[in-house]
Parts: structure tokens; C-alpha cells; sequence
């Protein structure tokens, strides 16, 4: 296994753990979206339930934080969540990401910041 799939699949089980944590709090808060199946029936948390937790790689061109990943919280419904509801559950998924770091990246200078209307990872980045 390489060095960038081992910071993947790190990043990984900070991102699932993270969707199970709010997928356990918020259970029934929002309706299920009727294409994705129940929490915990997937191989991947991202693609049941009510929540999707990623991060996508950012080069940081015109960021004050430079490069990093944008952390996305989704809540895949039909039904209406208020712009409040999204914040708390963004700065919620942020939170968890945060504690996830700390543990699969110990001694890691890595941070999760607010980036304008988004939350990024960013810190120390590298493979090794």
C-alpha cells in the first residue's frame, strides 16, 4: 500500500466515523431520500442514511488557508432543512472530522477552519 492510500484510507474512517456519529444523533430528524437505502446497508456510510460526509481535494488557489480539503455535510432529503438546521449539522460533521484527525493522524498539525462559506482540512498534508 502506498503512502497517498494509506492518508486516504485514514482520512476515510475519519469521514465514516464521522456520518455513523451523525447518523446515531440526528436519527429520523429528516425523512430517508427514497433512492438511498437505510443507514448501515452500504459498504460505504456515504452512500446510506441521511447524511454524506467527504472531503474533496483543494489546491487552495485563492484561499487564505492554501490547500486542503472541503469538508461537505450533506443531508440527502426531499424534505426541507432549514439554512440554520445545515450550519449546525456542518459545524457538527466539522467538530467530529476535528476529534477523527486528532486520532488517525496523531502528532499531525492538522486543523479543520473555517474557508469562507466552507469548513477545510488543512494543516500538514504530507504522505510521510
Amino acid at each position: 500500500m502506498t503512502a497517498l492510500e494509506r492518508w486516504e484510507d485514514a482520512l476515510g474512517r475519519v469521514l465514516a466515523a464521522a456520518d455513523v456519529a451523525l447518523e446515531e444523533r440526528h436519527a429520523g430528524r429528516w425523512p430517508l431520500h427514497p433512492a438511498r437505502p437505510p443507514h448501515g446497508t452500504a459498504a460505504n456510510p456515504q452512500y446510506d442514511g441521511i447524511f454524506r460526509v467527504t472531503a474533496v481535494y483543494t489546491a487552495g488557489y485563492g484561499s487564505a488557508l492554501g490547500p486542503g480539503y472541503v469538508l461537505r455535510a450533506e443531508v440527502p432529503t426531499l424534505s426541507a432543512v432549514s439554512a440554520a438546521d445545515r450550519e449546525a449539522i456542518e459545524a457538527e460533521a466539522a467538530e467530529l472530522v476535528r476529534s477523527g484527525l486528532a486520532r488517525e493522524f496523531p502528532g499531525r498539525d492538522l486543523r479543520v477552519e473555517r474557508d469562507g462559506a466552507s469548513w477545510k482540512i488543512v494543516g500538514d498534508l504530507s504522505l510521510g
